[in-house]
């Protein structure tokens, strides 16, 4: 029984005796694709910092009822970074991810989603945010701290000679997305991504702009040993819709929140993590501790489920759950024989889309 399971097994027991119906559908299914594509989407949304991720495979799903009400659905989903800021327009299914060779950072994630009038709706997370170890090459680019001294020179003379050829415009730090180090000939180079946006400039001091209509890009800086080279490519600008409803007023985007402290982010970190938590207690099928934390492993032997209708036993009384789960029908050659064995398709986890 993996974590998934324990943990809703956990849930189950909490909502007493109710009425409730599971159904564990395959990882590949389209109600799984469908719960999946919407957790990450909405976890891409409550990201505020870094890079966008995108689904990598499906480990687990359940849908339960209880009392005939909205179904409820818990899903496990791994999640790979991409080269997509969190404030770029691009549609995540438009963003290329990072290979493993240049450090994947994976994220982990249980979500609780609930089906109200047809519509799949995120009530509760938590994720775990880790780098990947595995294809790391010799001589390969690896991570800095995001507050490396070194590094964040670099990043300042870079933006300096971008701004020396850029007319009428002026761009300030926004964030920094990573920092790397590789070692070449001659020594190591420094490789830089950061996120820059359009300022407003009084005596030498900017400060980027909080408005939608400003300028935002993301820049990529090689360190060359006596020189360096700096690419900076624009966001698209997002332009407010128009309001049916008036004469061609425009209605304001949500605010762009811009931070100036990012430089100075927790020492060590390494890379930007998806947020880690949001409330596991609304549902009771997450468990409390945060996922950064959650390392323990919890020995549950599985039962053979052979009826519809499984007692699970509480300290005090039981619980009738009504699991429903699915048979699975396997079809035979006609010509095997009984004692053939029929190998069985694992329900779970589903396909590896990327790596």
């Amino acid at each position: 029984m993996n974590r998934l399971s324990i943990t809703v097994v956990l849930g189950l027991l909490a909502l007493g005796s109710a009425q409730l119906s599971i159904r564990q559908p395959e990882c590949d299914s389209p109600d799984a694709e469908e719960a999946a594509l919407a957790a990450q989407e909405y976890l891409n949304g409550q990201h505020t910092h870094g890079y966008k991720y995108a689904l990598n495979r499906i480990e687990d799903i359940k849908i339960i009822t209880k009392d005939n009400k909205d179904d409820i659905y818990v899903v496990e989903v791994d999640l790979l970074e991409t080269y997509c800021h969190v404030l770029d327009p691009t549609p995540v299914a438009n963003c290329t991810v990072r290979p493993k060779r240049l450090t994947a950072v994976e994220g982990d994630c249980d979500v609780v989603l609930t089906r109200v009038g047809g519509v799949l709706t995120v009530t509760a997370f938590k994720c775990k945010t880790e780098e990947s170890t595995e294809d790391l090459c010799l001589g390969c680019p690896t991570l800095l701290p995001l507050n490396d001294t070194g590094a964040l020179n670099f990043v300042r003379t870079s933006l300096a000679t971008f701004n020396n050829n850029t007319i009428n415009k002026t761009f300030s730090l926004l964030e920094v997305g990573r920092l790397s180090t590789q070692i070449l000939s001659g020594g190591p180079r420094y490789l830089a991504e950061y996120v820059i946006a359009e300022a407003n400039c009084t005596n030498d001091v900017c400060v980027p702009l909080n408005d939608v209509m400003a300028s935002r890009g993301i820049c990529t800086a090689n360190d060359l040993g006596p020189g360096h080279t700096v690419d900076c490519k624009m966001f698209a600008i997002m332009v407010p819709p128009q309001d049916v409803n008036s004469t061609g007023v425009s209605r304001t985007l949500p605010t762009v929140h811009v931070h100036t402290q990012n430089m100075t982010r927790k020492h060590g970190l390494r890379h930007h993590k998806l947020t880690s938590l949001h409330d596991p207690h609304v549902t009771g099928l997450l468990s409390s501790e945060s996922a950064s934390e959650s390392a323990e492993v919890v020995s549950v032997a599985t039962p053979a489920v052979l009826n519809a209708t499984a007692t699970v036993p509480t300290a005090d009384t039981s619980a009738s759950v009504s699991a429903e789960v699915p048979l699975a029908v396997v079809k035979r050659d006609a010509s095997a024989t009984a004692t053939d064995p029929v190998p069985l398709m694992p329900r779970c986890p589903g396909k590896v889309r990327l790596f």
